[in-house]
């Protein structure tokens, strides 16, 4: 770790210090929420490994189980930090989660992946496609993980995140809109909680890539609007969450305008807060405006519930009709 601050290259105190010589200093220390396993309790929690070779890992969360034949909506979740800090086991993260779990009743899988600058930054990418990939590996309910095999319903499955987060759930609804995926995979939507997409000078950006520094626009994970894959984009829907006083408000907003006008087919919404600035529902989560955002994803998520209703009313109707005839 450098001590001079002078060499820092990015300076994102009270988080991080990020350093020319590659170095980071995290300032805050994580600290960790513990994992839960009564079955009585709203939400159980427990840590799985997917790639023991690179150490990426997840925690998964499951509400309480009252109907053992019901499967529930699958939600992954990628969370923030710059790329450079965070973990599902951070207590921020894991007590988001956990609310969002209770109150919507689905399963969620919150990926832990390698962090910058001590691994590429590409790697960030690459091992939450990677958990994407662990996750549907389920699908027929033949995976490692028994919460999956038992609980998930892999016709309903969401992805989001927050900042960097939103940024590479993105890349995951971009790749997987590509992939050759099992028919029974639907991906219902995905939401972006201030989205990181590249800002102009971006410090950031350029201390992570110092090969490419000044190519950000070029990239397409920062820039998704140039990416000809786009147009396949996984999804059916796209839920914005942006701040007024958020720097990267900008890149989300552009982000949201140039997706509508697109060739993707898909729906898209967007929620501001007015007086708030990036990610303010972690730093005051009990405040009315976190609470909106909450509630706003909650009912986004619980469409899963909704399109599940639709289609047993529709094979109940069709049952009952055909047999008269």
């Amino acid at each position: 770790m450098a001590s001079n601050t002078e060499e820092a290259a990015v300076d994102m105190s009270p988080f991080f210090i990020l350093y020319k010589d590659g170095s980071i200093n995290r300032l805050r220390p994580d600290v960790n929420a513990p994992l839960c396993d009564d079955p009585q309790a709203p939400v159980r929690s427990k840590d799985v490994v997917i790639q023991p070779e690179t150490g990426v890992s997840a925690r998964l969360f499951l509400p309480k189980i009252t109907d053992p034949n019901r499967k529930l909506p699958l939600v992954i979740y990628i969370h923030g930090g710059a790329f450079c800090i965070g973990s599902p086991r951070s207590i921020v993260f894991h007590s988001f989660i956990s609310t969002l779990v209770e109150k919507a009743n689905f399963i969620a899988v919150s990926v832990d992946y390698r962090l910058a600058p001590e691994h590429p930054f590409s790697a960030t990418y690459e091992d939450s496609w990677a958990a994407f990939e662990w996750v549907i590996s389920h699908v027929n309910g033949k995976g490692s993980d028994s919460w999956l095999n038992d609980h998930a319903d892999f016709s309903k499955i969401f992805v989001g995140g927050e900042s960097a987060g939103g940024n590479i759930t993105n890349d995951v609804a971009v790749r997987a809109g590509v992939a050759n995926l099992d028919s029974s995979i639907k991906i219902i939507g995905i939401f972006l909680v201030h989205p990181y997409f590249g800002i102009e000078n971006d410090l950031l950006y350029k201390a992570l890539n110092p090969t490419i520094a000044d190519k950000y626009s070029e990239d397409p994970r920062l820039n998704p609007l140039i990416d000809p894959r786009l147009k396949s984009m996984a999804c059916k829907k796209v839920l914005f969450f942006v701040a007024e006083n958020d720097p990267l408000k900008k890149g989300a907003m552009d982000y949201y305008e140039g997706l509508k006008k697109s060739e993707w087919k898909g729906e898209v919404d967007i929620m501001e807060t007015k007086g708030e600035g990036h990610c303010f529902h972690f730093f005051n989560p009990m405040s009315e405006k976190a609470v909106a955002i909450v509630d706003k994803l909650v009912g986004f998520l619980k469409q899963g519930y909704l399109l599940g209703f639709i289609l047993r009313l529709f094979l109940t109707e069709f049952w009952f009709f055909s047999s008269y005839i």
